[in-house]
Order: C-alpha cells, then sequence, then structure tokens
C-alpha cells in the first residue's frame, strides 16, 4: 500500500489491491482531486480513517446514449413532474447528499472534510450540482466533477426526499451532457440502481484507455 507525501503524484493503478484501494493520506486540496479524476483515481473514507484514494476494477460507467428511461419515468417527463436547475444551490445539495441514510453504512463517507474540498472545487467551475423542485422545494439531487477536456462527468452522490426526484435529475442531466458532447459518466462501483439506468461495468484498462 502506498502513502501519499506532500508531493503531487499517485502510484500506478496496477499497485491497488483487490478491493481497488490505491493509496492513502495526502491531502484534498483542489490541485490533488484535479489531479486524482483526470487519472481515474477518486477519494472515500469514513470519518474515522485517514483519506483513501480508489481505483477499483471493474469500474461501473455509462455510455450517454446507452441511457435507459423506463416507461414511467418517461411519463414523469411528459408531465413535466419536477423543475430541473444546475448549480443553484451546491451547498444544499451536497449536506442533503450526505445526511441521506444509505444501506449497509452506519455514518455517510461525505465528511465536513469532503464537503469543503468539493465547495472548493464548485468554486473553481468543477463540480456542478443539479437540483431538482417539486413546488419551489429542493426535492432531490446530484453533484459531481466535470472533467471537460476529457468529456467525462464523474458522479459523486445523489439524494431524495420525494419517489424519483434524484434519478429524474439523473437522467434529466444524462441527456443534458450528452448534447455538450460529454461521451462518459463515471459511476465508480456497481450499484443494482445505476445498472437499471444502463450503467456497466468495463475493465479498468478500458477505462483508463477512455479518460487520457
Amino acid at each position: 500500500m502506498v502513502f501519499l507525501t506532500k508531493e503531487l503524484v499517485f502510484p500506478p493503478h496496477y499497485l491497488a489491491n483487490e478491493d481497488g484501494l490505491l493509496a492513502i493520506g495526502g491531502d484534498l486540496s483542489t490541485e490533488r482531486i484535479t489531479l486524482a479524476y483526470q487519472n481515474g483515481i477518486f477519494p472515500w473514507y469514513a470519518e474515522d480513517e485517514p483519506i483513501l484514494w480508489w481505483s477499483p476494477d471493474p469500474r461501473m460507467v455509462l455510455f450517454p446514449e446507452k441511457l435507459k428511461v423506463s416507461k414511467s419515468m418517461k411519463q414523469l417527463f411528459k408531465k413535466q413532474k419536477f423543475e430541473v436547475t444546475v448549480n443553484r444551490c451546491f451547498d444544499e445539495v451536497i449536506k442533503h447528499c450526505a445526511a441521506i441514510p444509505r444501506k449497509g453504512q452506519a455514518d455517510t463517507w461525505i465528511t465536513e472534510e469532503m464537503m469543503t474540498a468539493y465547495k472548493k472545487l464548485y468554486d473553481e467551475g468543477l463540480a456542478y450540482s443539479v437540483e431538482t423542485w417539486e413546488n419551489q422545494k429542493l426535492v432531490g439531487g446530484l453533484y459531481g466533477v466535470l472533467l471537460k477536456e476529457q468529456q467525462v462527468f464523474c458522479g459523486e452522490s445523489m439524494f431524495a426526499q420525494v419517489s424519483n426526484a434524484s434519478k429524474y435529475a439523473f437522467i434529466w442531466w444524462v441527456k443534458e451532457l450528452e448534447r455538450k458532447g460529454i461521451r462518459l459518466i463515471d459511476c465508480q462501483v456497481y450499484t443494482s440502481h445505476l445498472a437499471s439506468l444502463g450503467a456497466e461495468e468495463i475493465s479498468r484498462a478500458d477505462f483508463l484507455e477512455m479518460i487520457k
């Protein structure tokens, strides 16, 4: 296992363990996190852990053109069930994502340290939030990091306070990203929810080749 120093560098991906853990330590500076995403690495750790950096194999991704929209969701879009905005309230979105209980997780990985780091990314124009509104109330959304030069959006977390609010935001955003020429959505690790929306697992080698 590699322990990071102040030097802005990450070890080769093949040094990751079988779970995808690549390195420990370092910091959450905007420069380091940006470098990580550009190289297919992301931070993910609990409150009582050091900073952990991951590069899993396989990698869960969504090609925008393969997005699956169920009949029920198509009906919601036809009815314009929710209003959708971008970057209207990033702070509120990430706070809601941190507060949502996760199955199998005792606490959130979106620590205060992580929230501060991603707010800085937002201030630099690198992180984005997508919000869904119902009757002028924030009811769902998501956030992540947009690598414009690499044409990749790295999704981080979603939340919903009413049924389908986060899924609505996700579908809307994927379609918007496709119109903007984004060719890949990085979903990081497998979940059945993402698979139902068309996401699939590819090898780490293929993923790294795509984001070069």
